[in-house]
């Protein structure tokens, strides 16, 4: 199979992952629940998956870096936090439904959506600039768009932020292991991202880089700390952990985390966007067909969506599955986007890259293709 779907989840992962995986199910118990070794090397392992994030991340402290379940489990924490019914909210025109369907629960929340035509970024900046009047008490962007590949300018919306003092939220969900996702100078309230994507961690893991200012519970529980008290301790990353952890799935992370320090996000970024780049042209020299990439490869990351006219899109999809591709056809969890972009009636068919394609398998992805449209004209 050819596997381009690492939008929605890294597939092909660095062998060390599943190797620490089965080592920590065989070797490791829960951290914080006694001073055996099992136990303590659970600790051991959390912490330095923590450490390992901070590292990547440009964080001070890693007890700031929390371990989710995925990044919808910490926009929630994130959004929950920031976030009061009546509140005014300003948001890009390309979020996903894990920060939308967060803010439509609370209830009594005014939603502004700065938009802005596909990769046009300075217009989306005016927007946001236009948008951040004094009723605004929240800034969510995503950093990378999860349909278009669309990299919008989250350093300079993060600047706005901190000008008109405005909690900043990222969504680093496509971007975390491909760009720079600095803590230190985004200044943001928070950064959520999934384990299980650019990070190539294994499914149900994520993180929640904090940036130091008090968050609010989704869960209560245990956390091996403060036992005698019954409020959630006030202090990170044990308020935000009730429960056991997956250490597994951290110790799986933890591989991850450092296949993306040794290898450099900017190293990654390069490879996806050349293949990116490749795809797109090839399906831009086929008639009938449309595809959404931007001017120049930098303005792109390692997604890109297409259409073909007079062809459903979740048809495409499925063909290109059954000929041994796998793609993502449809609306990706993110309407919004497609709203945005004019594409929410036919959805879109989407390609997505990781590490481990190569220019090879975007070539017979390309024959693929045309092979499938030539069947269906005749």
């Amino acid at each position: 199979m050819i596997y381009l779907d690492s939008a929605a989840t890294t597939l092909q992962k660095p062998p060390a992952v599943a190797q620490a995986v089965t080592r920590a199910m065989k070797c490791m118990a829960s951290p914080g629940r006694g001073g055996h070794r099992p136990a303590m090397l659970a600790a051991e392992t959390a912490f330095a998956c923590r450490q390992a994030a901070a590292r990547l991340f440009h964080m001070d402290n890693p007890e700031q870096v929390v371990l989710t379940f995925n990044a919808t489990h910490g926009l929630n924490l994130a959004i929950k936090t920031l976030v009061r019914p009546g509140d005014t909210v300003l948001i890009s025109g390309y979020e996903h439904n894990a920060v939308t369907r967060p803010l439509a629960a609370i209830g009594g929340v005014t939603i502004r959506t700065a938009r802005s035509p596909l990769f046009q970024p300075e217009e989306l900046l005016r927007s946001f600039a236009a948008q951040m009047t004094p009723e605004v008490s929240c800034v969510i962007c995503t950093h990378v768009s999860n349909v278009f590949g669309y990299i919008l300018p989250v350093e300079e919306i993060a600047l706005l932020c901190r000008r008109r003092g405005v909690p900043f939220v990222l969504d680093a969900s496509q971007s975390a292991g491909c760009l720079p996702v600095d803590m230190a100078e985004l200044g943001a309230a928070f950064a959520a991202m999934p384990g299980h994507k650019g990070l190539y961690g294994p499914q149900g893991t994520g993180l929640l880089l904090c940036g130091g200012g008090a968050v609010r519970t989704l869960l209560e529980g245990g956390t091996g700390s403060a036992s005698l008290q019954q409020e959630m301790p006030e202090f990170l990353p044990d308020r935000l952990e009730a429960g056991t952890h997956n250490i597994p799935g951290a110790a799986g992370l933890l591989e991850g985390l450092r296949f993306v320090l040794r290898k450099g996000t900017g190293t990654i970024l390069r490879h996806e966007q050349g293949l990116c780049a490749r795809a797109a042209e090839g399906l831009a020299r086929m008639d009938g067909v449309t595809v959404f990439a931007a001017p120049s490869p930098e303005g792109q990351g390692g997604v890109l969506s297409f259409t073909a006219e007079g062809t459903d899109c979740e048809d495409v999809g499925q063909a290109l599955g059954r000929m041994g591709i796998a793609v993502r056809a449809g609306l990706h969890c993110a309407p919004l986007a497609h709203c945005t972009a004019g594409t929410l009636e036919t959805g879109t068919v989407r390609v997505s890259f990781s590490a481990f394609n190569t220019p090879q398998e975007v070539d017979r992805f390309l024959c693929a293709v045309r092979s499938l449209f030539r069947l269906k004209r005749r």
